[in-house]
């Protein structure tokens, strides 16, 4: 029996726009004002703490709103391909254990993009025999989330604007 099993979970939606366009709005979050234009009901605050913005070796930390709970988290990006591919994983070692990285992927799709976002999870067999409910509880929510990020992706790139409260629920009322 295997110590941890992985588990991916992915979401992805199609964007009327190029690749390159969608990575410029990525990499345009930046600080507060960036990262709540993104998914203002979720999004609390972002910064960078070292290094050159989505640049490989950067670090960043973020609060946003989870199952109705702030989590704060710190990042390193670790990989970047412009205009295709963002990786970023945590900076402790610790969690590295149990979230090992999250990456967001461009592919042309004809003239349009298919967003990716992917985040690998690591469960152990003690979490999968006693804590079953609570871990899938907090994927599901996570899943949610990652849906939720790529519809308002969509309307800010398509429509030029950010989402509307009625193209967005959020995480606080879960």
């Amino acid at each position: 029996m295997s110590l941890f099993e992985n588990r991916i979970l992915s979401d992805s939606i199609e964007i009327r726009a190029t690749p390159e366009t969608v990575f410029k709005f990525l990499t345009s979050i930046v600080d507060d004002e960036s990262y709540k234009t993104w998914h203002n009901a979720d999004h609390v605050s972002f910064r960078w703490l070292k290094g050159q913005p989505w640049s490989e070796g950067s670090v960043m930390v973020a609060q946003e709103y989870l199952h109705g709970k702030i989590h704060k988290f710190k990042f390193q990006v670790t990989r970047i391909v412009p205009y295709r591919h963002i990786e970023y994983s945590p900076t402790s070692r610790f969690m590295r254990k149990f979230f090992p990285k999250n990456e967001f992927v461009l592919e042309p799709k004809g003239k349009h993009c298919l967003f990716i976002a992917r985040g690998t999870y690591r469960v152990g067999w003690i979490g999968k025999t006693f804590f079953k409910k609570a871990i899938e509880n907090g994927l599901s929510s996570v899943r949610r989330h990652m849906k939720e990020e790529g519809e308002n992706l969509k309307v800010i790139i398509e429509h030029n604007r950010p989402p509307t409260p009625d193209h967005v629920t959020s995480a606080r009322s879960w």
